[in-house]
C-alpha cells in the first residue's frame, strides 16, 4: 500500500520539495492533504496535480476563492488552522509532513500526535516552543518522530550505528551564512536583499533570515536537545562553509560518524518519508574527486550573538525557548518589511527574554500565553 501524506506548509519550500518527492515515487506516496496559508494558485495547482482529498487554506480569506477552483473537481476544501487540527488525524492519513513556517506549526503537529500519526517534522519552532511536552505526547501516543532538517536527519542516521553506544557529543554544522566573512559594522548595516542570499540552500524567507542571524543553528540546537535526549552542554556547533558534511555525533572512544551529501533537502525529506528503505533519488550526487577541501571553525558568537542567546534560553529552560521563538518571529517579520535593522533582531530577542514571565514547568496553555505576551511585548519594543 502506498503511504498516504499530508503536508502541513505544501506551497513552501519544504512542502514544495516533498511533492517532488512524491513525483519520483508515484507507486509508493500518495498525498491526500494540503494546507496552506496565503499561496492559493499554487495550493490549487498543487491540489489538483496530485487529486487530494483534502485541503485547508489556513487564512479563511482566501476560503471562496479556494473552494471556486477546487470544489468542481470533486476536492474538498476547508478553511481555519482549526481544520486542519481536525483532519490531520483522519484515518486517510499515514505520515504528517510538519512544514508550517513558526510557531503556527505546533497545534496541528501536536493533532497529529495525539492521532498516533508518523510526523516528518521541518517545523523546528514546534520543538523549540514545547519541547518537552511534544516529546512527552509523541511517547504517549507512541507517534514516531523523524526529522526533516538535514543536520538532525544526519544525526538520526549517524546515531543508527551506534549500537546502542553512549554518545559523547553531537555536533551540528552550519554554513555561516551570507555574513560569515563579513565584519560586525558591515553586517550591522546589512539589508533585506543581503541576508536572503544564503550561499547554499533555497529556503524560505524566513529561515534565511534566521539562518544570517545563526538564530536558525540555536534553534536546532534547542530541537537537537529534544529529539536526542542530549543536554546543551554536549552539543556543539561547527561552521562548515561547503555544507556538505550536514553533522556528525562523536563516541566515548573518540570516533567520530558523519553524514555527508550536497545540499539538497529532497535528500532528508524523502529518508523521513520511506524510512526505513533508501530510494533512489534525482539528485546530484557526491563525486569526492571534486571536493578539494572541506573546513571547519567555531562560531562567532560576537558577530552572531542570536546563537548565544539560543543556548542560554536552554540552559534556563521552562518557557523561554518559546519567549526566544515568538520575539525572533516577530523582529524576522519586522526586518523583512525593512522597519528594523538586522542587529535589532537579537537585540529584541534578549530584551523579551530579561523581561519574561518566567515559568519553570509549563504547560501548553503556558505556552501559548507566552507567544502571545512575548510577540506584544516584542511589537511594544519595534
Amino acid at each position: 500500500m502506498r503511504r498516504r501524506i499530508a503536508v502541513l506548509g505544501s506551497t513552501g519550500s519544504i512542502g514544495t520539495q516533498t511533492l517532488d518527492v512524491v513525483r519520483q515515487h508515484p507507486d509508493l506516496f500518495e498525498v491526500t492533504m494540503l494546507v496552506a496559508n496565503n499561496s492559493v494558485d499554487l495550493l490549487c495547482s498543487q491540489a489538483v496535480e496530485f487529486d487530494v482529498n483534502n485541503v485547508v487554506i489556513c487564512n479563511e480569506e482566501h476560503y471562496g476563492q479556494v473552494a471556486d477552483a477546487l470544489q468542481p473537481r470533486g476536492i474538498k476544501v476547508f478553511a481555519g488552522i482549526k481544520s486542519a487540527c481536525e483532519l490531520v488525524g483522519g484515518e486517510e492519513v499515514d505520515i504528517v509532513v510538519a512544514a508550517m513556517v513558526g510557531f503556527s506549526g505546533l497545534e496541528p503537529t501536536l493533532a497529529a500526535i495525539r492521532a498516533g500519526k508518523i510526523i516528518a517534522l521541518a517545523n523546528k519552532e514546534t520543538l523549540v516552543a514545547a519541547g518537552d511536552i511534544v516529546m512527552s505526547m509523541a511517547r504517549r501516543y507512541e507517534a514516531p518522530i523523524l526529522p526533516v532538517d538535514s543536520e538532525h536527519s544526519a544525526i538520526f542516521q549517524c546515531l543508527l550505528a551506534a549500537q546502542g553506544n553512549a554518545v559523547a557529543r553531537i555536533h551540528l554544522t552550519a554554513s555561516g551564512g551570507p555574513f560569515r566573512t563579513w565584519d560586525r559594522d558591515r553586517i550591522a548595516a546589512a539589508t533585506r536583499s543581503d541576508a536572503l542570499k544564503h550561499p547554499n540552500w533555497n529556503m524560505g524567507a524566513k529561515i534565511t533570515i534566521d539562518s544570517a542571524t545563526m538564530m536558525n543553528k540555536g534553534f536546532e540546537v534547542i530541537e537537537a536537545r529534544w529529539l536526542f535526549g542530549m543536554p546543551a552542554d554536549k552539543i556543539n556547533v561547527v561552521i562548515h562553509p561547503e555544507s556538505i558534511v550536514h553533522s556528525m555525533v562523536e563516541f566515548e572512544d573518540g570516533a567520530v560518524i558523519a553524514q555527508l551529501g550536497w545540499p539538497d533537502m529532497r535528500e532528508p525529506i524523502q529518508l523521513a518519508l520511506s524510512f526505513p528503505q533508501r530510494l533512489s533519488l534525482n539528485n546530484r550526487k557526491l563525486d569526492f574527486s571534486l571536493l578539494r577541501s572541506l573546513s571547519f571553525a567555531a562560531p562567532d558568537t560576537e558577530k552572531f550573538p542570536a546563537l548565544g542567546l539560543a543556548f542560554e534560553s536552554l540552559r534556563r529552560g521552562g518557557n523561554a525557548p518559546c519567549a526566544l521563538n515568538s520575539a525572533n518571529e516577530v523582529a524576522v517579520s519586522a526586518f523583512l518589511e525593512d522597519r528594523i535593522g538586522f542587529y535589532d533582531i537579537p537585540a529584541i530577542a534578549e530584551r523579551c527574554l530579561e523581561e519574561l514571565d518566567y515559568v519553570e514547568k509549563p504547560t501548553l496553555d503556558d505556552i501559548f500565553a507566552t507567544n502571545d505576551e512575548v510577540a506584544r511585548k516584542a511589537k511594544e519594543l519595534i
